[in-house]
């Protein structure tokens, strides 16, 4: 049995009329295959190129180890060379990843390579972060903690992606205080005995191939794994919904201090208490015994 996934849907180019109608206002994702033919980005963004014009910068590694109390919100779990790190990407598997890293400020030049689309949303222009993985390397599901509308743009190789709107908060064991689900949870192939209540989720699923744009509507949750080494850029545009952007507000504001406190004053008794939560809420709220 899998999870119940829909493709999302294609398009070859959209006009910026038909992307707010169709995909916006309903807050429905889409794939945009051919919006980006013309940046030079399109020919020129590879693992080589970005070895070649930043390969002496450091930059932070992620893999898919667990939280722990005693890491920070978004501290990175080990530092490298660019260069380096993109040697490592090509030689072999690795779970290392590069992950909302602000490349532009570093390697200012990129800007002359891409241009920020015009879907009708306002895009905040000195967030362009790029995420770097090496082949099966993934992120656990997710949302981001803005809840912000996201233009994910792939380069090279492929990448798997499944999605889930914010309705779907009651079936995924999300833990609690965080934007995170269960960790030990394998969404590319979920064990449903352990699990049983993923059997109720409806969500999306695609891959992206090179020059390939997907939106993400607000909130949505995400995995992502790199079916083959390869790098993505996200653009993004501040939540409009006024409950999501209330929810970003009190992330940023509230729940990240929250947590933070939480970990230094209780450790990992806090973390496995979440955790712990995760299976007891869930499973509360659709009548199963705990």
């Amino acid at each position: 049995m899998a999870l119940n996934l829909s493709e999302i849907p294609r398009v070859k180019t959209i006009t910026k009329e038909d992307f707010l109608k169709h995909y916006f206002k309903p807050q429905k994702p889409v794939v945009i295959e051919r919006f980006i033919n013309h940046w030079p980005a399109y020919s020129k963004w590879n693992l080589d190129y970005m070895k070649t014009i930043g390969g002496n910068i450091t930059i932070p590694l992620y893999d898919d180890r667990r939280v722990d109390y005693k890491d920070g919100f978004n501290e990175p779990h080990a530092k490298m060379k660019l260069g380096d790190y993109i040697d490592l990407l090509k030689r072999e598997p690795t779970k290392y990843r590069i992950f909302l890293w602000n490349a532009i400020k570093e390697i200012p030049q990129l800007q002359q390579d891409f241009s920020f689309p015009d879907f009708g949303l306002k895009l905040m222009k000195g967030v362009p972060m790029l995420f770097f993985g090496g082949q099966d390397s993934y992120t656990f599901m997710h949302y981001d903690i803005d809840l912000a509308n996201i233009f994910h743009f792939h380069f090279e190789g492929k990448k798997q992606i499944i999605l889930f709107d914010q309705k779907q908060n009651d079936f995924l064991y999300k833990v609690p205080h965080s934007l995170i689900t269960r960790e030990d949870i394998n969404f590319a192939n979920p064990d449903f005995e352990k699990w049983p209540i993923l059997k109720k989720a409806q969500g999306y699923k695609t891959e992206l191939n090179h020059g390939e744009v997907l939106y993400m509507p607000e909130g949505y949750w995400h995995y992502m794994r790199y079916i083959t080494p390869g790098f993505s850029m996200s653009l993004r545009a501040v939540a409009r919904n006024p409950k999501n952007f209330s929810k970003a507000v009190y992330n940023l504001l509230i729940m990240r201090y929250f947590d933070n406190a939480m970990r230094q004053l209780k450790g990992q008794n806090w973390i496995d208490w979440k955790n712990e939560q995760a299976i007891v809420r869930t499973h509360r709220k659709n009548g199963v015994a705990v």
